[in-house]
């Protein structure tokens, strides 16, 4: 059996950090939303990386997202891989079903710039290049 993932930012098709999902034969399974309880706060890190906060539905957003499904073991070398103050928790999807993907602790936000009004990473990042 496989484990699926949910990335929303750096590791989306295309980014800086997609090659880590690619090294492990990850296989993109759909694209979906989160629940409308989330926000989405941009990092000042290099590449800028995306932190994804519940903060319930009277504050949060569905924001896009990909899935992605991987054995366990590149799943665990994966996780391995994900830095402070990100981390692999359990995220709603739009539908009411859950998937394990990126979240932040809430230190995220400090310094960060909420993107959340651009509906997902991709969009916030196409803004930059203008």
């Amino acid at each position: 059996a496989d484990i699926q993932l949910a990335v929303v930012g750096a590791h989306l098709h295309g980014m800086p950090l997609h090659f880590q999902l690619e090294e492990r034969n990850a296989r993109l399974v759909r694209k979906a939303r989160t629940a409308p309880a989330y926000r989405l706060y941009a990092m000042e890190t290099t590449p800028p990386k995306p932190a994804l906060i519940h903060v319930g539905e009277a504050d949060g957003s569905a924001l896009e997202l990909e899935i992605y499904e991987m054995d366990y073991a590149s799943f665990g070398s994966f996780v391995e891989e994900v830095p402070a103050p990100l981390a692999i928790g359990t995220v709603t999807l739009e539908d009411g079903s859950e998937v394990k993907g990126f979240v932040a602790e809430p230190r995220a936000m400090e310094g960060s710039k909420d993107v959340t009004s651009f509906g997902g990473w991709r969009a916030y990042i196409a803004s930059l290049k203008g």
